[in-house]
């Protein structure tokens, strides 16, 4: 710990100096006599004044949590010598507002039983936030001197992982095709299933628990129950991370993570094959897979996301092939800002690719401002934004507007919607 001068030392050793030289300039003992209490402190300080060598130890209740939970954190602060007063402060980031307990704060440290602290944080945004740095400063008995350091706590995992709170979405997009795993999506092809798609006549081979009496008794021949077959699905959640935009704390990443997060929840609830594609100035991707342990591989990938401007992706030919299966269902999220995931997405479409984008909405983030000519600028902004969609809805690729605090089962219903009209006017 680095030790300073206190004020009080200061003033002590002027008050007996000052005693001293007025003692030797007029010649009165009794002024020496004055000074001797400041004297005889300032003495006792600075010899009996050590390193009180405060250690900080911090515990979480647990690492991960949603959003609007609160945890406890402990700090546990142990000296080598008794300290009168240690103040404590707790680096706490923005996100995270204190609900109960005082930060900073100030308590004695006894060198034989430790002191404990007891902090309640409630996170308002999910993120990854670090809890060990520690601040403390310490005085001695007589408060002449300050140790002041900085101090990271020694336990391990104190790294808090703040995990998007779930939405509740009562239906998800059907994907135009399945794969050949067993799952909860109906497949368009028929086979072994317990949903009916079709009558046909009884051929050799068919199993007799399949036969239509109703319907071979009114047609005079046996006739059989035909099924579609629950098959899962590959789904891509595309997060698009080129560029946000943004005002104060708040901005179109934070509802953009915490849609792919939901998205990823309800799928691989459904037992589909999830992957995620995090295209930005860095590319990431992780592959089509399954379970919780898939769950909490793509939402620790989600937290990780950060907007970082790059110029050096030119197009989706840089993703591997891999990252994208075929018959894959492609949902993007992105608040189309950039040209580069514009033309991706186009690109992904030419390429035969289910596709869907979720358009996080920019607009509550931009100011228009006032003035004729900003005025002008952002109604030319938004015309050019609608030719935007218009081309993507050419392609045949639905975009749905979704603003943040609205729920995100509007867009899909609305994806979903363009997506029926659209296999109509195929027919």
């Amino acid at each position: 710990m680095t030790r300073a001068a206190s004020p009080k030392l200061v003033a002590y050793a002027t008050l007996g100096g000052l005693g001293l030289l007025a003692a030797l300039v007029t010649g009165r003992p009794e002024l020496a006599a004055i000074a001797l209490p400041f004297l005889a402190v300032l003495g006792a300080a600075l010899v009996l004044a050590a390193d009180p060598q405060v250690e900080v130890e911090s515990m979480l209740e647990r690492d991960r949590l949603l959003e609007g939970d609160e945890i406890g954190v402990e700090l546990r602060l142990s000296a080598k010598h008794t300290v009168q007063r240690a103040e404590v402060l707790l680096v706490v980031p923005p996100a995270l507002s204190l609900v109960d307990g005082r930060n900073p704060t100030a308590t004695p440290v006894s060198a034989r039983k430790p002191a404990t602290l007891d902090l309640r944080l409630r996170p308002e945004r999910w993120g990854v936030f670090d809890l060990r740095d520690v601040h403390v400063r310490a005085r001695d008995f007589f408060g002449m001197f300050v140790w002041t350091s900085q101090v990271r706590g020694q336990t391990p995992g104190m790294s808090l992982r703040v995990y998007p709170r779930p939405e509740a979405l009562p239906h998800l997009l059907r994907p135009a095709e399945t794969q050949l795993f067993s799952g909860d999506e109906l497949s368009r092809r028929k086979g072994e299933g317990i949903e009916f798609a079709d009558l046909r006549p009884f051929t050799f081979g068919d199993r007799m628990r399949r036969v239509n009496w109703r319907v071979s008794a009114r047609r005079g021949d046996l006739w059989v129950n035909e099924q579609h077959p629950e098959r899962n699905a590959d789904v891509v959640v595309f997060l698009d991370s080129f560029a946000e935009a943004r005002r104060g704390a708040h901005g179109t990443i934070e509802p953009a993570v915490r849609a792919a997060s939901a998205l990823t929840e309800r799928y691989l609830r459904r037992r589909d094959r999830v992957g995620l594609v995090s295209f930005g100035g860095t590319l990431r991707w992780l592959l089509p897979g399954t379970g919780a342990t898939q769950l909490y591989r793509i939402i620790d990938a989600l937290l990780d996301t950060r907007i970082l401007l790059s110029y050096a992706w030119k197009s989706i030919d840089i993703v591997p092939v891999r990252t994208l299966p075929p018959q894959a269902l492609v949902i993007a999220i992105t608040p189309l800002l950039d040209e580069r995931a514009v033309g991706a997405l186009l690109d992904l479409r030419a390429r035969g690719f289910d596709l869907a984008v979720v358009e996080v909405s920019p607009l509550p983030f931009v100011d228009p401002g006032r003035g004729r000519s900003r005025d002008v600028a952002y109604r030319l902004w938004r015309l050019q934004r609608d030719a935007l969609r218009a081309e993507y809805a050419a392609a045949g690729v639905p975009v749905a507007e979704w603003r943040d605090g609205e729920p995100l089962a509007a867009p899909i219903e609305e994806v979903t919607a363009f997506r029926r009209h659209a296999r109509l006017a195929r027919v």
